[in-house]
């Protein structure tokens, strides 16, 4: 139990430096949607992708609140039993509020039915955490209907132009260089913001180095710590391939191919990867299917693995992955005589064919296409594109409906389009 002394100076002085921080570049998110419904915010994604920053933009738009942030070592004994302490504290210092905002709530054991009680006391809540799968299976577990969910992804590209201050609006052939330039940057360094603000690499290993310790190695007590990080290293060399874990097991001399599953699950968890499932009618073969594995950034990517010649496709083709994440769709892959990268699904329903490649060419265009038509007519998806560095044509169908092929800075620049998102 913290002395109730204690407690209320250690929350007015975080309260103190919350406010003190800059606020940042504002995200893309809707704050007056989430201001406005009585649901629980919960803020999650992977370290240092900008959720307490986030979390300090929605402070803005409340004249008073609850502030508290258990990743400080002076609440490392603070249990459930203590919440009611909080809560007397809280009053005392100011008292009848009903706006609350926490960081790093996943660090308390059984904080899920706090949240839940003071909710239906009618409470506005804030949460922010970093474990996908902490988060999710308790908030379906004990607040159901209760929260609505932003999941924070670094930078997106739009967002990164706006922190260099480049107007990427009416695209004209002088903004089309620096925009080019921009995203190639992008494209290489991906959009961690602190990284974006001091150009260090060392930052991006250091995000790299605490998840895996802090995060998985420590929390899941993994005895092997060479193994798995040479398992992971292996992961961000080979992003973007096909691979069951079996394959995976014998590539690494692993001793089963659960020890794979549960790695990566723990990787998913931290969201340093994602699993790519492939599509297919029947959810039990989706799960038996390989995978591909995408990682959350690019420039995380290169710092920390190795890089081969010839990878930018594979670059392009990550990249593309995490921005469908970002605009909440559905992403599958397909293979049957041909392939096409992702499939995306709304609400439900297939929406898109997407095949992503550096450049279209003579060696490549027709393996490409029939990738892309295969999937839609075996699907009965309507709207196909190709994704190019900065190719853009139309490639008119027959029977079919026409392929259009875009520069991949160019759909980036897009609004998101109501099937994505």
């Amino acid at each position: 139990m913290i002395p109730d002394k204690r407690l209320e100076e250690l929350i007015l002085d975080q309260k103190e430096m919350f406010l003190s921080r800059e606020p940042g570049m504002s995200r893309r998110v809707d704050f007056i949607r989430h201001c406005a419904h009585e649901q629980i915010v919960v803020i999650s994604g992977i370290r240092r992708s900008g959720k307490s920053t986030l979390m300090r933009q929605f402070a803005d738009r409340y004249k008073e609140f609850y502030y508290l942030n258990f990743d400080d070592e002076r609440l490392i004994d603070f249990e459930l039993a203590d919440f009611s302490s909080l809560m007397l504290a809280f009053n005392k210092i100011h008292p009848g509020l009903k706006v609350m905002f926490i960081d790093k709530i996943q660090n308390v054991v059984g904080w899920e039915r706090f949240i839940r009680r003071i909710h239906d006391e009618g409470y506005k809540i804030f949460l922010t955490g970093s474990n996908a799968n902490l988060l999710s299976s308790e908030l379906a577990t004990h607040l159901t209907g209760r929260y609505s969910k932003i999941e924070l992804y670094p930078f997106a590209f739009t967002e990164m132009l706006d922190f260099e201050h480049i107007d990427y609006h009416k695209v004209s052939s002088s903004k089309k260089a620096g925009i080019l330039f921009a995203f190639d940057k992008y494209l290489e360094h991906g959009g961690f913001p602190e990284f974006l603000k001091y150009r260090d690499g060392e930052f991006l290993k250091r995000i790299y180095d605490d998840i895996l310790f802090r995060d998985i190695i420590t929390r899941f007590r993994i005895r092997d710590m060479k193994a798995f990080r040479q398992f992971v290293h292996y992961l961000f060399s080979n992003m973007t391939k096909e691979a069951s874990y079996h394959s995976l097991k014998n590539a690494l001399d692993f001793k089963s191919a659960m020890s794979v599953r549960c790695y990566i699950g723990f990787l998913e968890e931290s969201y340093l990867i994602f699993e790519l499932f492939k599509y297919d009618f029947s959810l039990k073969k989706q799960h038996a299917n390989p995978k591909k594995i995408y990682v959350i950034d690019n420039g995380m990517r290169n710092t920390v693995s190795f890089r081969f010649s010839g990878d930018s496709g594979r670059l392009l083709e990550n990249l593309v992955f995490i921005e469908l994440k970002r605009r909440n769709a559905g992403v599958y892959y397909y293979r049957k005589k041909h392939e096409c990268d992702f499939i995306t699904e709304y609400k439900g329903a297939l929406s898109s064919a997407i095949q992503v490649c550096f450049e279209l060419n003579a060696a490549n265009r027709e393996r490409e296409v029939n990738g892309l038509l295969e999937a839609m007519k075996e699907l009965g998806i309507k709207q196909g594109m190709i994704l190019t560095y900065n190719q853009e044509e139309k490639i008119p169908g027959q029977k079919e409906p026409d392929i259009v092929v875009v520069p991949v800075w160019r759909w980036l620049l897009e609004e998101p389009v109501p099937e994505l998102g």
